[in-house]
């Protein structure tokens, strides 16, 4: 039973990017907490936010997407398009939850530990499609066939 979970885990592609994008957000939310020892909250975010990111791409490249054949450093750069997209819109959901909407309902323990986790996982799924469609996707030829792709882990 665990080695089928193991092989249906392997061959899902969405599963690992979850699995990378849970590990990228715990990174995301540890760093949110250290940077809020010199900074302000919204400033916290951002730069977690790019701590968060630098693993996702890191881990996504490794055990997520095939080769794209694209340079690493292009990867990186639409990587990053992607995920500025992304940024807006957890920064938007972390600062909104906990400035203006929780205090308004009467939540006050931990708001902005609650707004920020809930701003992290909000943009897995438009990510996803970005980084597999843009970010990690294979040059065409013009006709739709990949060059230089090898299958997905």
């Amino acid at each position: 039973m665990i080695s089928q979970s193991a092989e249906l885990f392997r061959q899902n592609q969405f599963a690992r990017f979850l699995v990378v994008g849970g590990l990228a957000a715990m990174v995301n939310v540890v760093s949110r907490y250290l940077f809020n020892w010199f900074m302000g909250y919204s400033a916290a975010i951002v730069l977690a936010y790019l701590c968060g990111m630098v693993t996702a791409f890191l881990l996504s490249k490794q055990f997520v997407f095939a080769t794209s054949g694209l340079r690493t450093h292009t990867e990186f750069i639409r990587f990053g398009l992607v995920n500025l997209a992304a940024v807006v819109q957890v920064w938007t959901i972390s600062v909104g939850l906990a400035e203006w909407l929780f205090p308004i309902v009467g939540i006050e323990v931990y708001r902005y530990d609650i707004a920020h986790v809930i701003g992290v996982v909000v943009p897995a799924v438009t990510s996803y499609i970005g980084h597999k469609h843009y970010s990690f996707a294979a040059p065409s030829d013009g006709r739709g066939a990949s060059h230089g792709a090898r299958p997905p882990r």
